[in-house]
């Protein structure tokens, strides 16, 4: 497989007038997309033989092939990206059951980040936004730890990163306190700094605090910090097996009486699939009524959780389809990319969107489109992107051509896509090739 990132030049070279021609959206109608400079200015099928100035140069031939908007992933940790290559995986640390495990990994995370610098954090994310651009994301949005052991060195690195392939990429930071506020003293001026320094979203980790009254505070702090900034909010939020921890209402009570409903995102929620039905009927419905998105990470979850169960084993992923059923906008994230969490990852929403189906059991025909919504149009209006997301007259050419027909096939064989413009550039190609049986070449 060839492929090529940071291609400066829409397909034909030239930035003025282009198309897409005869693409399958995936709503499986067949359009031409014709984009001005940085702007889709007509879809349509046949509309590029209509449009003045066009001409067959200008065209990319999609034969059939499935059109996208370019995914978002709006929940990657692009500090810690790439750090298990460093780390002694058979090592046991205090309180570790087995190298792998949860406290392993935040002890070994511990480790490695006291030896950041900005240079090694940007090297590492730079070469995930990258891989995030080859398989056709162009927004990503990465919480950044803030705490005493790495102080604001993550939130540089990743900062120096998105200013490094700004010309691919939309890179949105969040200023994440990773050991808690409380439990960490030094991290609440910390977080201040961090979003004086250019953070954009503010996050949180509540259920990490000792006691229901620190976890309350935990909330207050951080939509204090949001009110200060004019900023969103997105929190890692009950990340546990324990059904008993619940500080997704109070997150949700906090929104309402911020009037910050439409501006929360809450990531993992894991701690919901294994709480009592009557308290996940009532916070499922605050989501609901707080506009409140959740941000479900089933590829690290599913590694994760449960380790501690035997038979009848959790598996962390939080309550998706009743989610889904009372109206709360549901995204997938990628999370983690070979870190002490997790040892897999490629950057790649489409291989998320796949295992995450699998995990909440999307199959149908229309289950398959809300994984779709999941990794873009679910997160692209979590971030209040509006009419600039999206396959539209007026929205920003970001978008992603397969040569797969459709988004089941796309989706099923994981082959990456064709093609990625940002803006109404050109950013990356791929090139699959396979033989069987090939006629001629050495043999093996």
């Amino acid at each position: 497989m060839r492929q090529h990132v940071r291609v400066s030049t829409p397909a034909t070279g030239r930035a003025a007038l282009w198309a897409v021609g005869d693409a399958r959206l995936a709503d499986g109608s067949a359009v031409d997309v014709v984009v001005e400079g940085e702007r889709i200015v007509a879809v349509g099928p046949g509309v590029a033989t209509r449009v003045s100035g066009l001409h067959d140069q200008d065209a990319v031939a999609a034969r059939g092939g499935l059109l996208l908007p370019a995914f978002v992933d709006t929940h990657v940790h692009l500090d810690k990206v790439g750090i298990r290559d460093g780390l002694d995986s058979g090592r046991r640390y205090p309180g570790s059951a087995h190298p792998g495990d949860l406290a392993w990994a935040i002890a070994a995370t511990h480790e490695a980040k006291r030896a950041y610098t900005v240079e090694s954090v940007a090297a590492r994310a730079t070469a995930v936004i990258e891989h995030h651009v080859l398989n056709g994301t162009t927004r990503v949005r990465s919480h950044v730890d803030v705490d005493t052991i790495g102080g604001l060195t993550p939130l540089r690195g990743v900062r120096a990163a998105a200013a490094a392939t700004a010309d691919l990429a939309d890179v949105v930071t969040i200023a994440f306190p990773q050991e808690g506020i409380a439990r960490d003293p030094g991290a609440a001026e910390l977080m201040v700094a961090a979003m004086a320094e250019g953070a954009d979203v503010v996050g949180g980790m509540p259920h990490w605090e000792d006691g229901e009254a620190a976890q309350r505070a935990h909330v207050r702090f951080c939509f204090d910090l949001a009110q200060r900034f004019d900023a969103d909010v997105d929190m890692h939020v009950d990340e546990t097996d324990d059904g008993d921890v619940r500080t997704l209402g109070m997150v949700v009570e906090e929104t309402e009486l911020r009037g910050w409903q439409g501006r929360v995102t809450v990531g993992h929620v894991c701690a919901l699939a294994a709480a009592d039905q009557a308290y996940a009927d009532a916070v499922v419905a605050g989501c609901a009524r707080a506009g409140i998105t959740v941000a479900s990470n089933p590829v690290t979850n599913l590694v994760l959780q449960g380790r501690g169960d035997r038979g009848l084993v959790r598996r962390g992923t939080t309550r998706v389809r009743e989610l889904l059923d009372a109206g709360v906008p549901v995204a997938f994230g990628q999370d983690c990319v070979r870190d002490a969490f997790y040892p897999f990852g490629r950057a790649s929403m489409l291989e998320v969107a796949l295992v995450s189906a699998h995990a909440a059991h999307l199959t149908t025909p229309a289950e398959l489109r809300t994984a779709l919504a999941a990794v873009t149009e679910v997160p692209a209006a979590a971030w209040r992107l509006g009419a600039d997301y999206g396959i539209a007259p007026g929205a920003r050419a970001d978008l992603q051509l397969y040569a797969a027909p459709t988004w089941e096939e796309a989706l099923r064989l994981q082959d990456p896509p064709r093609a990625v413009w940002r803006a109404g550039r050109l950013v990356a190609t791929s090139e699959v090739t396979r033989s069987l049986r090939p006629a001629s070449g050495p043999a093996r």
